[in-house]
C-alpha cells in the first residue's frame, strides 16, 4: 500500500478512537436533522420562507455544521497537538515528510465530512422528504468551496496556537459565532437584513447560502463563491507563511 494511503488509514483509525469527536463529526449533524424534523411545525411550508419548510433549510445548515466541526474545532486541535508533541519534527527526519502527514489528515477529514454529509442528505430525504440538490454539480462545488474556506481558517489557527488545548479553545470560540451566521439557531432567511448581509461575508454564512442555492437548483452566487475563495486565499497564504513544524 502506498505510504500516503497507509498514513490516511492510520489517521482514520486514530480519529475513530476518539469517540466524542467521531460522534460529533459523523452523527451529530444527522441527529440535529432528526430532532428538528420531528417538530411538526418544521415540516409545514412557511410563508416567510417563501413556501419552504424549516427542515428543508436545516439540511443545508447541518452540512455546514459538519464542515465547521471538522475544520474549525477538530483540525486545529489535532495538528497543534502533533506539533506540540514533536510528531511533525520527528517525521521530518524520515522519508515520511510532515507534509504527507498533513495531507493524510486533510484526506481523513475530507472523507469524514463526505460520510457525514451523505448521512444527513439520506436521512433528510428518507425521513422527512427533503429534496436532494436539484443541481448536484453545483452542490459539490458549494461543498468544496465551503470545505476549502473553513479548512484554510482551521489550518491557520493550528499554525499560530501554541498547543492542542489552545487550538481546541480557539476553535470553540470561533465555532459559535460562525455557526450563528450560518443559521444554526435562526435560519438566515428570517434574520434581520443587516445580519443577513453580515452573514454573506462570513465563511459559513456564504457556504450555507451556496449550499442552499444548489439545493434549489441554482449555482452558488458570485458573492458566495468570491467570499469563500477569498478566505481560501487569505488564510491559506497566512497558514503557509506561519506554519511551524516544531
Amino acid at each position: 500500500m502506498p505510504v500516503f494511503a497507509k498514513l490516511t488509514l492510520t489517521e482514520i483509525k486514530l480519529f475513530l478512537r476518539e469517540p466524542i469527536s467521531a460522534f460529533f463529526v459523523l452523527f451529530f449533524p444527522t441527529l440535529l436533522v432528526v430532532i428538528l424534523g420531528s417538530i411538526p411545525s418544521f415540516r409545514e411550508p412557511q410563508a416567510d420562507l417563501g413556501g419552504a419548510r424549516v427542515i428543508d433549510l436545516y439540511v443545508g445548515i447541518a452540512v455546514a455544521l459538519t464542515l465547521a466541526m471538522v475544520a474549525i474545532q477538530v483540525t486545529p486541535a489535532v495538528l497543534a497537538t502533533y506539533r506540540e508533541r514533536g510528531v511533525l519534527r520527528r517525521l521530518a527526519t524520515t522519508p515520511v515528510s510532515p507534509l504527507k502527514l498533513l495531507g493524510a489528515q486533510l484526506a481523513m477529514f475530507g472523507l469524514a465530512a463526505i460520510a457525514s454529509t451523505a448521512l444527513v442528505l439520506a436521512v433528510g430525504r428518507l425521513a422527512f422528504d427533503v429534496r436532494l440538490a436539484d443541481n448536484f454539480p453545483a452542490f459539490v462545488l458549494a461543498f468544496l468551496l465551503t470545505a476549502a474556506g473553513t479548512l484554510a481558517i482551521g489550518i491557520f489557527v493550528a499554525a499560530v496556537v501554541p498547543s492542542g488545548k489552545a487550538g481546541n479553545s480557539v476553535g470553540t470560540i470561533l465555532f459559535f459565532p460562525l455557526m450563528f451566521f450560518a443559521g444554526l439557531w435562526t435560519p438566515r432567511e428570517v434574520m434581520p437584513e443587516v445580519l443577513q448581509r453580515i452573514a454573506d461575508f462570513t465563511p459559513l454564512g456564504a457556504g450555507e447560502r451556496a449550499l442552499n442555492e444548489a439545493m434549489t437548483g441554482s449555482w452558488p452566487s458570485l458573492l458566495s463563491a468570491t467570499v469563500l475563495l477569498g478566505y481560501v486565499a487569505v488564510f491559506g497564504f497566512a497558514a503557509v507563511r506561519s506554519f511551524r513544524w516544531s
